[in-house]
């Protein structure tokens, strides 16, 4: 049951006039009061043949001319108007019913208050089987006006309760971080203009789009403008930017001025507080692969970023900051891949956004290093090869998982929804994007003898996987990949520890293809020479210590002396 406050108006009689007639499209049937603030001797036109919209206006305006008769400054604002509609597949509620829910509603949003004779006048109006209408007039009886803030959450635990109560389709819990539901008027300006997004939701997939381009709110208006954005920054006296309105293109008003929308107004987490903070952080984490013999893609960088991810989850700021910038890597790597997977990324990018933002504040300088790669992408001129994507796409398909998870142990039920949704995507495109890694695979296999061997070190390094990595399909291209590991230097038994504890197993679809992935990923570098990185550490100790001393100065180590000659010797 959704009960949606619309913003007050002033014009009762005019909202009468909507409510007890035909609707826009003929859908009003039957119009007529349910429930009211007191019903004894209050006109219903739906009822009544003699009673009339005016006087049914007058009679709910009541309190409010009574009040700007006696005081200086006269209330306009004074028409309180939701809607309450039931789930499409809920059962028809009676006149009755609808009535007890009515007054639930008022009496949560400090409307008519229980047990309080002098709240406000108020209707409920139902003119479809599926909803009511609830109208108010926002001055008490006492000429006080009632306590609405915050009405909307209270009005919203009412309806979870009477959903609960009334065996209804039962809504997640709102936690005042979804964006606003597009008015009729924005929706009837996209119909006309054959437009398939209102310009709100279009305005933030672009504003989404533009982010990991951007170092700064500065730059990012700019990347804006240059996308054919109309934008209007707000600044003070000093020249600084103090906030900022967008406007789609052709979205032009009744006098052919171009509409802007503010960035809080357009979605909760753009406005430019939150994309300074999330765009102007400078600090730098700790890199979390140590080895890199051969220069990385922004494409292996973004995974070696991700890797991390499982044991940052335990501060919740900088779960919540990792968590925002995996959905701009998601939208970075949305616009670079190849054409058959863009669709599947942005709908996961889209999905995403609600995941992105909850009342935990971020700490975002703790997200600079997934941030970074995703600018490294966004910025790029070349797309990855097919196993670096496909080693991304799985990286992002568990960094998800670990989201979804995060957000459901915090009873965030909205942002666990849309992580789950941004998952479905991810996972098609994983699969689609592994197929011509599974099919070049399949042309080179081990001999027998060398799977013999791969098969004792698969059930050696995770007994408890064994089995599902063994009869999974894609276990030939996995023993293809350890073969190739092992020809560098690496040894297949670590490897695959490595890559289980990297990835737990237990919720992977497809546990060989996870280990492929990761593996490739691992090992596309020569095993390091143990012994010869330990020559390197002594031989750089000593010419450290011999810097000083060539130069005429007396060496620190006392693994070096000086012979009078200045010759170096032990």
């Amino acid at each position: 049951m959704i009960a949606a406050i619309k913003p007050a108006g002033s014009n009762t009689r005019g909202l009468l006039a909507y409510l007890y007639g035909p609707g826009r499209h003929d859908e009003h049937t039957d119009p007529h009061i349910v429930a009211g603030f007191a019903m004894l001797g209050m006109p219903d036109p739906g009822r009544d043949q003699d009673a009339t919209l005016t006087q049914l206006a007058r009679h709910l305006d009541e309190p409010v001319l009574l009040r700007n008769s006696e005081f200086g400054k006269k209330v306009t604002d004074h028409v309180w108007h939701c809607p309450v509609r039931a789930a499409p597949e809920d059962r028809s509620l009676s006149d009755a019913e609808w009535a007890e829910i009515a007054q639930r509603i008022v009496e949560a949003a400090d409307i008519a208050p229980a047990g309080d004779d002098l709240g406000c006048r108020w209707i409920a109006v139902r003119h479809a089987d599926d909803h009511i209408h609830i109208l108010a007039t926002t001055v008490r009886e006492d000429g006080r006006r009632p306590r609405l803030h915050d009405s909307g959450v209270r009005v919203g635990d009412a309806c979870r309760q009477i959903e609960k109560d009334y065996g209804l389709r039962q809504l997640k819990k709102g936690d005042r971080t979804a964006g606003r539901r597009p008015t009729q008027a924005e929706m009837h300006r996209a119909e006309r203009l054959g437009w398939e997004q209102t310009s709100r939701d279009w305005l933030q997939d672009h504003i989404r789009a533009a982010i990991p381009h951007a170092g700064s709110a500065e730059e990012l208006l700019a990347y804006l403008e240059a996308d054919g954005i109309a934008v209007k920054p707000r600044r003070g006296p000093s020249g600084d930017l103090l906030g900022y309105a967008a406007g789609r293109p052709g979205d032009l008003n009744s006098d052919g001025e171009q509409i802007f929308h503010p960035g809080g107004k357009i979605a909760p987490d753009l406005t430019l507080p939150k994309l300074k903070a999330r765009l102007e952080t400078t600090a730098l984490e700790e890199h979390p692969t140590a080895r890199r013999n051969q220069p990385a893609t922004p494409w292996h960088q973004a995974t070696d970023a991700l890797d991390g991810l499982r044991t940052d989850m335990a501060d919740d700021t900088h779960a919540q900051a990792r968590i925002t910038a995996l959905g701009e890597l998601i939208e970075a790597a949305a616009q670079k891949v190849p054409t058959h997977l863009q669709a599947e990324l942005r709908a996961a990018s889209r999905a995403f956004a609600r995941a992105q933002r909850s009342q935990i504040r971020a700490e975002n300088q703790a997200a600079h290093t997934l941030r970074t790669a995703a600018r490294d992408i966004a910025h790029g001129t070349t797309g990855p090869d097919s196993s670096a994507l496909a080693t991304l796409l799985a990286a992002l398909v568990w960094a998800t998982v670990l989201a979804a998870q995060w957000h459901n142990a915090k009873d965030h039920a909205h942002q666990t929804e849309s992580a789950r949704q941004a998952l479905h995507h991810l996972q098609v495109a994983a699969d689609q994007a592994l197929t011509p890694v599974l099919d070049g695979l399949a042309t080179r296999q081990p001999s027998e003898q060398a799977r013999r061997t791969l098969v004792h070190d698969v059930r050696a390094a995770i007994p408890n996987h064994a089995d599902r990595i063994l009869s999974d399909p894609a276990w030939p291209a996995l023993a293809a990949v350890l073969a190739d590991a092992e020809a560098g230097g690496h040894k297949p038994h670590q490897l695959i520890k490595e890559a289980a504890a990297q990835r737990e197993l237990t919720t992977a679809r497809q546990p060989a293809r996870v280990l492929i992935t990761r593996i490739q990923h691992t090992s596309r570098n020569p095993a390091p020479n143990l012994r010869a990185e330990a020559a390197r550490r002594r031989t750089t100790m000593r010419q450290s210590a011999l810097g000083p001393a060539l130069d005429g100065a007396q060496p620190a180590s006392p693994l070096v002396s000086v012979h009078p000659n200045n010759r170096p010797r032990r």
